[in-house]
Formats: structure tokens, C-alpha cells, sequence
């Protein structure tokens, strides 16, 4: 069986749950313009305020922080932080073979994990519930980068 055909089916769940963290992320950056336009307020730049058709009446106080925005910023600059290391990891991880019941608890893991630290955020939940889902989280890829680490230099 080749690694990285539909025909191995860690493959499949990294396509699945890769899949899922770029519309994730990429979702993100559009519920924040989403919140910007609703509120018209927590513009990032300066240029931001020039009359168009989006902002028709520019003020200088739609550049001050709106936490509805922010918060949102804050989750999507938090995907970025994390979900890169996962799709790329997460790659390694399927070339490297693991068994699907550890492929699946790890990928769909981080995956699970990356959604209710979302959630988490956007209800304003507690730092220690959002620092318990990160840690989920990154445990899933770093338990993929030493299952990596293992296989590689054993060969």
C-alpha cells in the first residue's frame, strides 16, 4: 500500500482533519471581518479609516481594540500559532506509519481540541479551561513528532 493514496487510511485521516483545520483557520480571519463590519469598530490600520464603500463614514475611534473583534483576532492568531505545526507534523506522521487507532486519536485529538478551545474562547471561558485544550492539543503533535523522531532514527 502506498502512504499517501486514499488507499491507507491514516492518509484519510490526516486529509480529514487537515481539511477541517485550514477551513478552520481560514473561517477565522472571516468571523473576525464578520464582527468588524457588524460592529464597525476594532479596525486593525490607519488606512483602514480612508471613505469607502465598506466604511462610508470613517472615525478615528473605530481604530480602538473592540474586544468582539480582538477576541476574535486573538483566536485566529492562536490557530496560527498551532495548526501549521499540526498539518505539517501531522504529514511526517502519516509517512512514518503509525497504527489508525493512534492516527485517529491524535489527529481527530488536536482536532477536537483546536474546535473547543475555540469555543472556549468565544464563550470566555477561564485560561485554565483554554490552557487545558492547548495542552490537549499540543500533546497530539508532539506525541506525533516523537513517534516521528522514533521511527526515523531507528532506520
Amino acid at each position: 500500500m502506498s502512504t499517501l493514496t486514499m488507499q491507507n487510511p491514516v492518509f484519510v485521516i490526516y486529509m480529514i482533519a487537515a481539511a477541517l483545520m485550514v477551513l478552520k483557520v481560514m473561517g477565522q480571519g472571516w468571523v473576525t471581518v464578520y464582527r468588524m463590519l457588524k460592529v464597525g469598530s476594532g479596525w486593525a490600520s490607519a488606512e483602514d479609516l480612508r471613505p469607502g464603500l465598506i466604511n462610508r463614514n470613517p472615525n478615528p475611534s473605530q481604530l480602538e481594540i473592540n474586544d468582539y473583534v480582538d477576541r476574535s483576532r486573538r483566536i485566529h492568531r492562536n490557530d496560527l500559532e498551532n495548526i501549521p505545526a499540526f498539518l505539517a507534523m501531522g504529514l511526517l506522521f502519516v509517512i512514518a506509519g503509525p497504527s489508525t487507532l493512534l492516527a485517529g486519536v491524535l489527529m481527530y485529538g488536536f482536532v477536537a481540541a483546536r474546535l473547543l478551545h475555540t469555543l472556549a474562547y468565544t464563550t470566555q471561558q477561564s485560561h485554565e479551561v483554554r490552557a487545558t485544550l492547548y495542552t490537549v492539543g499540543s500533546l497530539a503533535v508532539i506525541a506525533m513528532a516523537v513517534y516521528v523522531l522514533w521511527v526515523a532514527l531507528g532506520h
